[in-house]
């Protein structure tokens, strides 16, 4: 076991390669119970391979991966769905997973969608969907939850609704949640640990001790990391469903 209980999962300079390249090299990190780590890179740096890795989805790896759970929650960056099937949220739920409706409920009610219970998933927002992803990966409790760019297809509040949204369940199931995102600015309010990826870590740290670093500013610029360095996020309102801001 670890020595620290409250560790899930473990990367030793880990790395995976395929025909003699690698995808992603040397990469160190810990997810622990409670906490959030936010892989964030430009387009193959090897965010979606690293998240793979810690699944153990990989298993010819460079370096060692030590793994202390396997109740494990995943939303993947791509799911192929037929829209033009009568499908309900409802349905959609059960499709994998043999759970009752007490664990729905209460799934749908965590990430305020409970109200589109039997409502088809074509008619479904972005927002909305990727709500129902997050209630479908955290419907048995997980230790562990990978998000791979869980607020695709949503605008910039609906974004920042759902980053609340994630730090909440983290908070509520006292799970640890491995997160790839395009974006520090937004998700950093939720975030306690960032790696920024290249092909390998260029550096790691906090949010702000990230957009501080000279390769941060490398790959995202100097703009980037002075919006990033200003941003404080107020916690005197929340974000509702509908996008809209009240004060609390």
């Amino acid at each position: 076991m670890s020595l620290n209980q409250n560790i899930l999962v473990k990367l030793k300079q880990a790395g995976f390669r395929i025909n003699g390249k690698w995808l992603v090299k040397g990469v160190s990190l810990n997810i622990e119970k409670g906490k959030i780590v936010t892989l964030i890179g430009p387009n193959g740096s090897g965010k979606s391979t690293t998240a793979k890795i810690a699944l153990g989805i990989y298993k010819k790896i460079d370096g060692e991966v030590e793994k202390y759970t396997n109740k494990v929650g995943y939303v993947p960056q791509k799911i192929s769905i037929d829209w033009t099937l009568p499908l309900r949220v409802n349905d959609f739920m059960v499709l994998t997973e043999n759970l009752k409706d007490e664990a729905i409920n209460e799934a749908l009610s965590l990430t305020g969608v409970i109200h589109l219970k039997d409502k088809n998933l074509g008619d479904l927002s972005g927002g909305e969907f990727q709500r129902v992803l997050l209630a479908r990966a955290i419907s048995k409790k997980p230790d562990l939850l990978v998000l791979d760019e869980p607020v695709q297809g949503v605008d910039f509040t609906g974004e920042i609704a759902l980053y609340e949204l994630i730090k909440k369940i983290s908070d509520e199931l006292n799970c640890g949640i491995l997160l790839i995102s395009h974006d520090l600015h937004t998700v950093m309010s939720a975030t306690d640990h960032v790696v920024c990826l290249n092909g390998h870590v260029c550096c790691s740290g906090s949010p702000l001790d990230v957009a501080k670093n000279d390769e941060y500013k490398a790959l995202f610029g100097e703009q980037a990391s002075q919006i990033l360095t200003r941003y404080k996020h107020s916690h005197d309102h929340i974000h509702t469903n509908e996008g809209e801001i009240k004060k609390n």
